[in-house]
């Protein structure tokens, strides 16, 4: 009997328990959200995305949730759609306790900027493009080319991450210039010449071989000798002399040139501490400009 009635107990508390689910759960369906809190976590000096923003932006993509019924809001829906704003990187959402849409976004984090023709974007480390406008402005490398779907810009942004990865690249290169696929120039900051990188590939030899002849070569010739400098093929640097179709072809050994110095140290490179081999690299510079 005892057994019985422990049963009897038992069954009634999970009946209960059960009924206090399905009522909280419809009654937290019923409830209405009260609110949307809106967060930027990238919030820095070049900041264009804002709250206020990001509600406009809402608004604009007829999402609405201050009234409308907690179960009726779908938070992956206006995470998706937040997403596709070319001003996001990425967006997540959430229902709090209290009945309030929080709403997390980061903005775009632009690495280069593409001159295309007429056309003028800002595009991300993902590939994600954004308009360019005169209300933002970032200090990113300056992309100039003809794109396509064959071509796409995406194809510099491993080129991008390698100069912005290095302090003394990042202080060199002020644009990149795209003739096509086999011949991608560099504009350094450094006046009277161009770079011929070739594609995009073996980036750590090319640009290995660029700083030593910066270092061993220029100081000796003057910066404005060379109109192109070309690293394009292995193991060699190519100077096309200014005003003449004749090219002086530098063989380096840069497997050991791994230690980045800063540009001022590359230009001020006293000629009197060359080595033997830059010596004579020197010396086979001058022989072959004779």
């Amino acid at each position: 009997m005892k057994r019985l009635i422990k049963n009897i107990v038992l069954l009634a508390l999970a009946a209960l328990l059960v009924w206090g689910i399905v009522w909280a759960s419809d009654k937290a369906h019923n409830e209405v959200c009260n609110g949307v809190d809106i967060e930027v976590i990238n919030v820095d000096s070049t900041s264009f995305v804002t709250p206020e923003g990001i509600k406009a932006e809402m608004a604009r993509m007829g999402i609405k949730a201050v009234g409308v019924p907690i179960g009726q809001i779908d938070v992956d829906h206006i995470e998706n759609r937040l997403r596709e704003s070319e001003y996001l990187e990425s967006a997540e959402c959430v229902l709090s306790a209290n009945n309030r849409l929080i709403i997390r976004v980061k903005q775009i984090v632009p690495v280069l900027r593409v001159y295309d023709d007429s056309t003028s974007y800002y595009m991300n480390r993902h590939g994600k493009h954004m308009a360019a406008s005169i209300s933002f402005h970032a200090d990113v490398p300056v992309v100039q080319g003809h794109f396509s779907n064959a071509y796409p810009a995406t194809r510099l942004l491993p080129l991008v991450e390698h100069i912005n990865s290095d302090p003394t690249l990042k202080a060199l290169v002020t644009m990149i210039s795209v003739t096509d696929s086999n011949n991608i120039f560099i504009v350094p900051s450094i006046r009277g010449h161009v770079v011929n990188l070739g594609p995009v590939n073996n980036l750590d030899s090319k640009f290995a071989r660029l700083k030593e002849f910066y270092k061993n070569v220029l100081p000796h010739t003057g910066y404005e000798y060379y109109d192109t400098i070309s690293v394009k093929w292995n193991h060699q640097v190519v100077g096309t002399k200014r005003h003449k179709a004749v090219k002086i072809e530098i063989e380096l050994d840069s497997t050991d040139y791994d230690d980045p110095t800063v540009l001022s140290e590359l230009n001020d490179s006293p000629a009197s501490n060359n080595n033997g081999n830059q010596a004579a690299t020197t010396s086979n510079t001058q022989k072959k400009n004779q």
